[in-house]
């Protein structure tokens, strides 16, 4: 049947020097660098229609970072400033190397959180790992390894978002009310909550409620459908701007006789940030910090912040990619070079930020170009209106974190897990747990370990189907595998069918394995095949693989050629039991060949 069976079951190896030749035609190639460069594909083709489109997208994007971007330097334990100081390269450097129109780079408070717990030491502890990060996603986005963010599956990336979600909303509880908290970890900040409910300050508590109640409403007003629809959309995106608007200007006519009734942010330091290395070494209460002790600091963070931020940017590329295909290698560029780029000017950690993504594309966003308008808009913040963001009160910021944190505890893809599989919950509840309890970095590894621990059982466990049939009158052992076998499924095979056979008490003298679906099997599974293939002799029975495909068929003849006649192509089960039970002139199609 296949003709010439010299080289049939010869290992195919690829070529070395194609490898080579290919790959070097590849790097040579327009479309290579044109896929490293994106704005070399699009802004060629740029329409003067689409500038006042993404004025306006950038421009309210603008709006929502800024506010936002104070709110997170909070977050991560740093002064107000150094949100802003995150907020505007990453702009400018998506246009370049970012490849979805939609996307909006700047810091988010899960990497703010995820910062906090060694930026409090020194700022310089943020800006070297925003560095850090960049050159290792920037380098795993160069070898083409975003096909690893496969292996992170949706519910332990809710589970993730929602426990972060959950821990910094809480940890926001005490400034929402006026108090100050020692620790941003979820039950010691509501443990101080409950036990100052006393120090509550009134002031602050009835802005805070109040701030975040609009808020929430406010995102409502985009399905008002009485008037002018765009006014309403833009309106509802305006929120976050007009809410610090409003408690600004409230906290400063409040506090023209002296007495400020809100706990504001304060001092926060004009102008642009210079552009500078990023920090090697620090200096902590007068002593010396080396480069390899900051490292020490910073542990495991770095690994699970390079993590994160490409989980983030790669979901919410695929999420406002609409229908195109997202080269998640591409981002993973882009993003390496937003974060070291931001290194240079003092900013933390940043990645994709879903919120303003999404406002981004609600507001009509045509390439990445609208990036440049809310990178403007930043700096020109920081150089102008530092001294009107001494008067933003703490309560506004608290409330504008936690409106948005309500938003990525999405609890309808917990029903959904239920509904459509429920196994799914187990890594998802134990990847909140985790994160809620433990800590974020190990929290999302203990997901991936429970999602891993599933992929392994599913490996070990494969769906083989084993029945009598009854062929040209005798009893054959037929043996279906559904999915194909490795390592960790090898015994398994072997014991489920030596284990039918006992069962039979001797009356079964033939078993027929089936490897329509076997398409691939390694050294194991071959030694067990040449292993099974004894026991069963042993209880009196002959084995027989019948379809397999070629390749896996190869890697057992390659290991015992006196084993290859007892593979058969190309016949039907009737003629593979006649050639064994009747006449050895009947035996069809049996593959004879040399290694």
């Amino acid at each position: 049947f296949y003709g010439s069976t010299d080289n049939l079951y010869r290992e195919q190896l690829p070529s070395l020097d194609s490898l080579i030749r290919d790959g070097g035609r590849k790097l040579c190639r327009p479309a290579t660098v044109t896929s490293k460069f994106p704005i070399l594909s699009w802004l060629p083709r740029y329409r003067l229609e689409y500038i006042m489109q993404d004025f306006i997208a950038g421009f309210t994007v603008g709006l929502t970072t800024i506010p936002q971007a104070i709110a997170y330097g909070v977050v991560a334990g740093l002064e107000p400033q150094y949100g802003l100081y995150s907020a505007f390269m990453g702009c400018f450097t998506y246009i370049v190397f970012g490849s979805c129109k939609d996307v909006t780079i700047a810091t988010t408070a899960i990497m703010a959180l995820m910062v906090n717990q060694y930026a409090t030491i020194s700022p310089d502890y943020a800006v070297l790992v925003c560095f850090l990060a960049g050159c290792i996603v920037l380098l795993l986005g160069l070898l083409n390894m975003g096909v690893l963010v496969r292996f992170i599956s949706i519910p332990v990336i809710t589970g993730f978002t929602m426990a972060a979600a959950t821990t910094i909303g809480s940890a926001q509880i005490n400034n929402i009310v006026g108090l100050t908290s020692p620790s941003n970890d979820l039950l010691p900040a509501w443990k101080n909550f409950f036990t100052h409910l006393d120090s509550i300050r009134i002031w602050d508590a009835l802005l805070g409620i109040c701030s975040l109640v609009f808020l929430l409403l406010m995102t409502l007003v985009k399905d008002i459908k009485w008037g002018n629809r765009i006014f309403w959309k833009y309106l509802g995106l305006s929120r976050n701007a007009l809410a610090v608007i409003f408690g600004t200007f409230l906290a400063y006519i409040l506090s023209r006789d002296g007495n400020q009734p809100f706990r504001v942010t304060g001092n926060i330091t004009a102008g642009v940030p210079p552009f500078r290395l990023p920090p090697f070494s620090t200096t902590v209460d007068g002593e010396y910090v080396s480069f390899g002790d900051m490292i020490s600091t910073v542990g495991a963070s770095l690994g699970s912040i390079p993590m994160i931020s490409i989980l983030e940017i790669v979901a919410i590329s695929k999420a406002f990619s609409k229908g195109k295909i997202v080269d998640a290698s591409q981002e993973m560029v882009a993003l390496g070079m937003c974060n070291i780029m931001g290194s240079f000017v003092l900013s933390m950690p940043v990645t994709g930020s879903f919120t303003r993504t999404a406002v981004n594309n609600a507001s009509g966003v045509k390439t990445p170009l609208g990036g440049a308008v809310t990178g403007t808009l930043v700096l020109m913040a920081l150089a102008f209106l530092t001294q009107t963001f001494y008067f933003i009160p703490k309560c506004t910021l608290a409330a504008i974190i936690i409106a948005a944190m309500i938003s990525l505890v999405e609890l309808h893809k917990i029903k959904d897990m239920w509904l459509s599989k429920k196994k799914d919950l187990f890594p998802f509840t134990v990847t909140l747990i985790t994160c809620m309890f433990w800590s974020l970095e190990y929290g999302i590894l203990c997901g991936i370990g429970a999602n891993m621990v599933y992929i392994l059982y599913s490996s070990a466990r494969p769906q083989v189907d084993i029945k009598l049939e009854k062929v040209n009158g005798h009893e054959v052992g037929l043996v279906d595998v559904k999915q194909k076998l490795d390592y960790a499924s090898a015994e398994y095979l072997k014991e489920k069918v030596v284990r039918f056979l006992n069962h039979q008490n001797g009356e079964t003298h033939l078993v027929v394995i089936r490897g329509e679906e076997i398409n691939s099997i390694d050294y194991t599974v071959a030694m067990n095949i040449v292993s099974m293939k004894g026991d069963l002799e042993a209880l009196n029975c002959a084995m027989i693989c019948w379809n397999w495909n070629i390749a896996s068929a190869g890697v057992v003849c390659r290991l015992k050629t006196d084993l290859r006649p007892i593979f058969k192509f190309d016949v039907t089960l009737e003629e593979v039991v006649a050639g064994h039970f009747d006449s050895p002139s009947h035996t069809a199609s049996t593959v004879t060949m040399e290694a």
